[in-house]
């Protein structure tokens, strides 16, 4: 599995023990939630750049066209 860097189910056991112990199991949901809020954002994030570089792309293509138009009638 590539995405637990090869980790076997025993070594992954142990980190999510450790962590239980590091953090105590009332501190565990927070951190989760925590961590999800902070996924979530990043994504809206991500979402929003590429909506701007669609918009801004849609916007030079629609410029471009009112450019091509008017040479294309002043050549005529």
């Amino acid at each position: 599995m590539l995405l637990f860097f090869n980790l076997g189910a025993g070594e992954i056991f142990m980190v999510l023990l450790i962590i239980l112990l590091l953090f105590g199991a009332n501190k565990i949901p927070e951190f989760a939630k925590g961590l999800g809020k902070g996924i979530r954002q990043f994504k809206d994030a991500t979402q929003d750049i590429q909506n701007d570089i669609q918009d801004s792309i849609s916007e030079t293509k629609k410029e471009l066209d009112d450019t091509k138009k008017n040479i294309e009638k002043d050549l005529k």
